[in-house]
């Protein structure tokens, strides 16, 4: 009873969108720190999920005696098993959690960043996760089954299962392309013609099977460029003779080939970007969006890893939402202006003269990792749209939208302080479930359309993922993927944080031929789309802060256009150890591995026979191990349980209680080690106190996190700064992420000596 009571008392503190969100997934998104929050595992995160309560039983440690046993990194998932906890132990748990908060408090008076971040919150018995997520005897489940039961409204927003119920089906004919014709007064009747270039040169491009077939075997060949603002370009491509962009220092809206009425509005809606240069020079664009957007328009597949959601984040934004609508309008002004020329075709005309759709209607795919990116991208359709303030579009359901993607200001985290590139990442609703269908036709935008009415679908990658489905599922559709000709993926390198496989099952699931027919017009259908050759037409967009072997093989490996593919690979002269402002020696170990998938084991052994050693004594006490991957995160956390070493741990996964106590018995010393996950610093930013030694297992994903970490230690008020340490796991296989923390000069001379690389940072390098 007082389990069901508890659950009760939780729930009534919950919102409607909070509890939509854990009745779907059984736990609340990693941004907020919520008490009751477990984990839906099979779309959340990468990685199978285990207790988080330092206090296991003996069952468990015979399970991780399984795991050191097994040779094989990847069959470490089996070994990851729960086990019961006993009364004694949960009790145990409930009173530690009241020490926590009192732990809280203190740190707070402390002086601690963190104010507020952590008050109260009783933790559960069992951190599990998966077992949590997936129980139907959890409290507060059954409490939202009942409330569902009752009537009650527990949604706000189209979460999984939910989308389909909230389309727009009352504006289907208005919006449908079949049944409408181009307006006179628009001026747009000619569109297709006068716009010719390069949208219609792109996608009117035939080809023999055996170009198709020389285009899927033949490798790649490349050339490079320097462009003033982009830098250093690599364009690649099949094609025997591939043409080399070159960039423009000027450029004339007129001669982009927009749509008309973009060539009046993007002056307007992107003038908040342009310098007093630009503006003296009347050009449209900034330097960045300039060149972006000479690729973007040429139809070329585009790799930028250098998009910052702090920097130039907005800029990118508005130069491709400018690249998309425009395909968008040319595409559907040249349906609709056919659609009147079949109207008047004469007995005996050629049909193949209007082949002008794909097989099903959806053109652009845009992937963003939270709803504030949507919604901002639909606040830019909407302002390149009105022409001026007395011609305002219409939009269907604004309202809707706006309370659905818009931010809850009751529902933000604490006003407490983070970096600025967390404060950008994180603006708005983060929530990272979601997809929408947007159609667009001439003077009208329909939001919540349905997928096959639409023209771009806006989604994160859970949202996709959910609508794709797992092969065997009986409720799955890709179909609407079948003809998307623009694919854009923004903020990649945020997906690495949430579920990277999410992006991988969508890449596998695009530009495949439809199941059903979908009420298409065959004779409208392209001959690229019935020929299966959609993919080698298909421009793919990526934009990421960094780059990363998992980003560049997606690039490297799924984009298949005909026309090549540029990726932007500039070195890094300087790295982020410039910015770190505490003395500290580094000490960089190279492990050697024979290949990349022996490097995960090579690197657990060379730290628990070499590295660890050295750290066991006392007096390396307040040792943080900072660890990127959860699955070594894992295996270090069993290694540690059966060797009976002094440490505590903190994952994305660890409740509100758990993570106070650790940082309480860390910072007082009652603990020698604690091992940190990457994905938690990226969610949460606390800084720990009480930090001594440093040990990086593997370099951060992102390269600022280095800095970052290194500079806690200024936090730690022990006057004893000669004492402190910093050691770094590498090898050959991490040149990108060790190039971005220490420079590519000196990574060079790294990988070629073999030994050991100690560097001493004074603060003012």
């Amino acid at each position: 009873m007082g389990k069901r009571r508890a659950g009760r008392e939780l729930l009534r503190s919950l919102s409607k969108k909070q509890k939509k969100h854990l009745r779907e997934f059984g736990e609340e998104h990693p941004f907020y720190d919520n008490g009751t929050n477990s984990c839906y595992c099979c779309f959340h995160s990468c990685f199978p999920f285990q207790s988080e309560d330092s206090d296991k039983s003996s069952a468990e440690s015979d399970s991780e005696t399984e795991v050191e046993q097994v040779s094989g990194y990847h069959k470490l998932l089996a070994t990851l098993k729960t086990s019961p906890e006993s009364e004694s132990e949960e009790e145990e748990d409930e009173s530690e959690s009241e020490e926590a908060e009192e732990s809280e408090a203190e740190m707070d008076s402390e002086g601690s960043q963190e104010t507020g971040e952590a008050e109260g919150g009783e933790e559960d018995k069992n951190d599990d996760p998966e077992e949590e997520g997936m129980t139907a005897t959890d409290p507060a489940e059954q409490m939202l089954s009942q409330e569902q039961a009752d009537g009650t409204d527990t949604s706000c927003g189209p979460r999984h299962g939910v989308i389909e119920e909230f389309t727009d089906v009352k504006h289907e004919s208005e919006f449908s392309l079949e049944t409408n014709f181009m307006e006179e007064e628009s001026g747009d009747c000619n569109a297709d013609k006068r716009d010719s270039n390069p949208f219609k040169q792109h996608m009117d491009k035939e080809f023999e099977d055996k170009e198709i077939e020389k285009m899927s075997t033949l490798p790649k060949t490349s050339s490079q460029s320097q462009w003033p603002r982009l830098g250093q370009l690599i364009f690649s491509s099949t094609l025997e003779k591939h043409k080399t962009l070159k960039a423009d220092k000027e450029v004339d809206v007129k001669q982009l080939h927009l749509h008309k009425p973009l060539e009046s509005t993007w002056p307007k809606v992107n003038k908040q970007f342009l310098s007093s240069v630009d503006k003296a020079t009347d050009s449209p664009f900034t330097p960045l969006q300039r060149e972006l957007f000479c690729i973007m328009n040429s139809y070329q597949d585009l790799f930028y890893p250098e998009g910052n959601a702090l920097r130039n984040g907005e800029e990118i934004r508005h130069a491709y939402c400018l690249h998309a609508l425009n395909h968008v309008l040319k595409a559907n002004a040249q349906v609709l202006s056919n659609n009147a020329r079949r109207r008047d075709r004469k007995p005996g005309t050629d049909p193949d003269d209007h082949r002008d759709q794909g097989l099903t209607r959806p053109k652009v795919l845009m992937i963003v990792p939270f709803r504030e990116c949507a919604l901002r991208i639909v606040h830019i359709f909407i302002s390149l749209l009105e022409v001026n303030d007395k011609k305002k579009i219409d939009v269907s359901n604004k309202k809707r939208f706006k309370g659905e993607f818009g931010s809850d200001p009751e529902e933000k985290p604490p006003n407490l302080k983070r970096p600025e590139d967390y404060e950008a990442i994180f603006a708005g609703n983060i929530d990272d479930h979601f997809r929408i269908g947007v159609a667009i036709l001439q003077k009208s935008m329909r939001l919540y359309a349905p997928f096959y009415s639409s023209d771009i679908i806006i989604a994160s990658p859970l949202g996709i993922r959910t609508v794709i489905g797992a092969e065997g599922e009986k409720k799955r559709d890709f179909d609407f993927l079948s003809s998307i000709e623009i694919l854009i993926i923004d903020q990649a390198d945020i997906y690495l944080m949430q579920n990277w496989e999410h992006v991988l099952h969508l890449m596998k699931h695009i530009n495949l031929l439809p199941l059903d027919s979908h009420g298409v017009d065959f004779s409208r259908v392209r001959m690229l789309n019935l020929n299966n050759w959609s993919k080698y037409y298909r421009q793919t967009l990526l934009f990421s802060a960094l780059q990363h072997p998992q980003i560049n093989s997606v690039f490297n490996k799924h984009c298949f256009n005909y026309v090549g593919q540029v990726a932007i690979r500039n070195v890094l002269l300087t790295g982020s150890i410039s910015h770190i402002v505490v003395q500290l020696p580094h000490v960089f170990r190279r492990l050697e591995a024979e290949s990349v998938t022996s490097v995960i084991d090579a690197r657990f052994r060379f730290f628990t026979d070499k590295v660890l050693p050295e750290y066991r004594d006392a007096v390396m006490s307040h040792t943080l191990l900072y660890v990127p991957s959860y699955f070594d995160y894992v295996r270090l956390r069993n290694y540690f349980k059966k060797e009976e070493l002094s440490f505590t741990h903190i994952c994305e996964y660890t409740k509100k209680a758990a993570v106070c106590r650790a940082r309480r018995f860390f910072l007082k010393g009652e603990k020698q080690f604690l091992l940190f996950t990457e994905r938690f610093h990226f969610y949460k930013r606390y800084t720990i106190k009480g930090i001594r030694n440093l040990i990086f297992y593997e370099l951060p994903t992102y390269s600022h996190f280095y800095s970052e970490i290194c500079n806690m230690l200024k936090a730690t008020d022990s006057g004893v700064d000669a004492t402190w340490t910093c050691t770094v796991l590498y090898s050959k296989y991490d040149a990108q992420k060790l190039a971005a923390v220490v420079g590519i000069d000196r990574t060079a001379q790294m990988l070629q000596s073999k030994k050991n690389v100690h560097l001493f940072v004074t603060g003012e390098n």
